[in-house]
């Protein structure tokens, strides 16, 4: 993200604490608004490269995704992945994109406590356990397309991200500095620390689990679900 994916330089600025914002402004830090209206015939195109980007990653790894091997498996010539991408990062961008784009729809319209219609303490919880097991799945490919540090905190994945969380805090303790607490919490969830934690210091997933829920216990002053 986490980080679905998301697209755009033009995205309005964070709202300030006394500025009404709601889900249906988070919709827009998740729209594509920089792509332009594809063609169909395009717009099958798109698709039909990222299918086959997907399936060398499942064959491959990340590692086995070139442009190359993308216009191969699609059967189209280098120079259309070229012209849909741009280049190899934002082939794997656009393929964060699709599963970004899935799981904000399934914090903004799915079934609770994820989605509307839980306590905002419960949809916190259950968001940061999606992003950790989402960037688990993803996790060559999250570090491969994630940009470069100066960039990563205003890249529109990562700010539709902070948009929810500064959302559900601002509902759970809204006298808190919730701009802060939700950097906080979305540190916990960088693919990179989840990739040293998992893959090089081999901690289970119950772990980081349990780990989320107790610093979101901590940073709202509230107690962790018993059992």
């Amino acid at each position: 993200m986490l980080y679905a994916v998301f697209m755009s330089a033009s995205l309005p600025p964070f709202p300030r604490p006394q500025e009404p914002f709601g889900e249906a402004e988070l919709l827009q830090l998740g729209s594509a608004v920089d792509e332009p209206c594809l063609r169909a015939d395009a717009a099958r195109n798109r698709a039909r490269l990222l299918d086959a980007a997907a399936r060398l990653i499942a064959e491959h790894g990340v590692a086995g995704v070139t442009m190359e091997a993308v216009a191969a498996a699609a059967e189209v010539g280098k120079g259309t992945v070229f012209r849909r991408f741009g280049d190899r990062t934002g082939l794997l961008t656009a393929l964060l994109d699709h599963s970004a784009k899935k799981l904000q729809a399934d914090f903004l319209g799915g079934p609770p406590p994820l989605g509307p219609g839980a306590p905002p303490l419960d949809r916190l919880r259950a968001f940061g356990v999606a992003v950790l097991y989402r960037s688990v799945e993803q996790l060559d490919l999250q570090l491969a397309a994630q940009p470069e540090p100066t960039r990563r905190f205003s890249h529109p994945s990562m700010r539709a991200l902070h948009t929810h969380i500064l959302l559900l805090l601002r509902g759970i303790v809204p006298d808190a500095d919730c701009e802060l607490l939700t950097q906080t919490l979305l540190s916990y969830l960088d693919p990179a620390l989840v990739h040293h934690l998992t893959r090089q210091c081999g901690m289970p997933m119950e772990r980081l689990e349990a780990g989320w829920v107790d610093l979101v216990a901590r940073v709202t002053r509230t107690e962790p679900p018993s059992g």
